[in-house]
């Protein structure tokens, strides 16, 4: 920092929110934006050419994403603090970002003193979390260990997110019907819901069933 300010790269896809957040900082005594990109790879430039003290990543990006950039980029370049700047609060989305190496996870509504304290205190190597987030990161750790889903019971909770019934369940895993129920009933205490599509919606939220692309 020869220049005594904290430099920082700003990256987002969306050209309106990365202009905003860089004249959200362009006042902000300490700080310095020595560069912006439009997607993960152009970030990894960016960190190589300038080597900032911290990096503003948004989550979802074309060519690279926020999780793939931010891993790079611990790997690389450890001086340099990712914080995750982002529109996106889901569990899983918040777990891949801090799991990738990320010092800190904000939210898009973040106001700029928030910001702005946030990036020094990631330069400082504290972490930082929106109070939403630092919420569901509570919460998640304070719920029972989840038991994975076995092969069978991925099958028919994927056979229930293709809208089949359970007797279409039955005839396409050669079970019978009364089979498909009891594994539905299983599959509904296991993540605690009482019906089919909270069951789907619970257990890709937990990442314990993977859909096809």
């Amino acid at each position: 920092m020869t220049s005594g300010k904290l430099r920082v790269i700003v990256v987002d896809d969306h050209t309106v929110m990365r202009a905003g957040v860089i004249a959200l900082l362009a006042s902000e005594p300490g700080i310095e934006i020595v560069g912006e990109a439009s997607d993960g790879r152009a970030a990894l430039e960016l960190v190589d050419r300038h080597e900032p003290d911290v990096a503003l990543i948004d989550l979802r990006m074309p060519v690279l994403d926020g999780v793939a950039t931010t891993t790079e980029i611990v790997a690389r370049h450890p001086r340099t603090r990712v914080l995750i700047l982002t529109t996106y609060d889901t569990d899983a989305d918040i777990e891949r970002g801090v799991e990738a190496g990320a010092i800190g996870y904000l939210l898009k509504d973040t106001t700029r003193d928030q910001l702005a304290d946030a990036i020094r205190a990631a330069a400082r190597g504290e972490t930082v979390l929106a109070p939403r987030v630092a919420q569901k990161l509570v919460a998640k750790m304070r719920q029972p260990v989840q038991a994975p889903l076995t092969t069978r019971e991925a099958e028919v909770l994927n056979a229930v997110a293709d809208g089949l019934t359970n007797a279409d369940i039955g005839k396409r895993l050669v079970i019978a019907e009364a089979t498909v129920k009891t594994h539905l009933l299983r599959l509904f205490a296991k993540l605690d819901v009482n019906d089919r599509t909270r069951a789907v919606v619970v257990a890709l939220e937990r990442g314990l069933l993977h859909r096809p692309s």
